[in-house]
């Protein structure tokens, strides 16, 4: 299983950093091969589709998403919603998305649940398969050294790791078959090669 995890904030100490670097140690844990975006560090230009293929940092993130076989998707609650970085990386990118699983991290005062309700829909638009909860967090649950320190968060971030790699790991399993099946009445016909 491969997995992306994008970290869309935009604080150099980072709530959803913080989370989603936990959560990737634990999919790491259970032999899923994960790499880290962070657009704070490899950012993309407002998206403009008639010179994205231009910008400094695309082919390089363009290949880590087509890599992918899952992903999580971190980001702060803004106004009850995403990140404008996330939201500016989810227009880079789209069928890229069909037939794959996504999971949510958020960092929230709020627990998150319109932003995460946004990045879903987003996603269900794209095709993608999204995990039936999220983890929200606050920045009273991470210390000063950048560490998750409260166990419940801990639990749910270990439960997300585990289900993003079991679960994503069937669907992607059937995708690939999907991929190289000529059955017509599967909604990935229309991605095959």
């Amino acid at each position: 299983m491969k997995i992306l995890c994008v970290i869309a904030g935009s604080c150099d100490e980072s709530v959803t950093a913080t989370a989603v670097q936990y959560a990737a140690n634990a999919m790491q844990a259970r032999g899923a091969d994960v790499q880290i975006l962070d657009l704070r560090s490899t950012p993309l230009p407002i998206f403009n589709p008639s010179s994205k293929d231009s910008t400094e940092h695309y082919a390089r993130i363009k290949a880590m998403v087509d890599a992918a076989d899952g992903y999580i998707l971190g980001t702060p609650d803004y106004h009850g919603s995403m990140s404008g970085t996330l939201k500016n990386f989810l227009d880079y990118f789209w069928t890229e998305f069909a037939g794959k699983v996504f999971g949510y991290v958020c960092s929230s005062f709020e627990k998150g649940l319109t932003t995460m309700d946004h990045v879903r829909t987003i996603i269900r638009q794209c095709y993608g398969w999204s995990m039936p909860y999220g983890v929200s967090l606050t920045e009273n649950d991470v210390n000063e050294a950048c560490e998750v320190i409260n166990a419940s968060v801990q639990q749910r971030l270990n439960m997300l790791a585990r289900d993003l790699v079991v679960y994503g790991t069937l669907i992607t399993q059937q995708r690939m078959s999907d991929l190289q099946s000529d059955e017509a009445a599967t909604f990935i016909a229309r991605y095959r090669g």
